[in-house]
């Protein structure tokens, strides 16, 4: 690949990712460095329900150097027979509102935090601002779909 590839955006972020790099440090310390280089003073946190315990922590974390604006999944509280039809009950996740808001909020990055397959690419698809993920959602493996992609192999052998 070459670098005319890239735009001049695309090349600073590229930069920016090398120099937030640090040895040993988990993805959040690396997400934090790379923030701080970037100068961003607000950060956007979406996130799922099912893992507010978590998003809490890292808000917390994030907030010894940034303004951290977190917002669960549940925003507006939709029907889900809005999207899906009369039959279906209960509250639908809103990607789109979650987007909304951190946009609205002045959000500068946003980190997704275990968003369902499907909403995080409507969330991403939406998001004005540089996006990345720190924790996907795996029912099965506790978050870590490494673990079943270990397995397929496993069972391949």
């Amino acid at each position: 690949m070459s670098r005319e590839l890239y735009n001049v955006d695309e090349l600073k972020v590229m930069r920016l990712a090398e120099e937030a790099l640090e040895r040993g440090a988990s993805r959040l310390v690396e997400i934090r460095n790379f923030a701080l280089k970037s100068g961003y003073k607000k950060i956007g946190l979406a996130h799922c329900m099912a893992v507010s315990k978590e998003a809490a922590v890292v808000k917390e974390f994030l907030s010894n150097d940034f303004e951290v604006l977190s917002i669960d999944c549940k925003i507006g509280k939709l029907p889900k027979s809005e999207f899906l039809g009369d039959g279906a009950v209960g509250i639908s996740c809103n990607p789109m509102g979650q987007a909304e808001y951190l946009t609205a909020n002045g959000s500068e990055m946003n980190i997704v935090m275990g968003l369902c397959v499907g909403h995080d690419m409507v969330f991403g698809m939406n998001s004005k601002v540089p996006t990345t993920t720190l924790l996907v959602k795996d029912r099965v493996h506790k978050h870590n779909p490494l673990e079943g992609i270990k397995n397929i192999g496993e069972k391949a052998l």
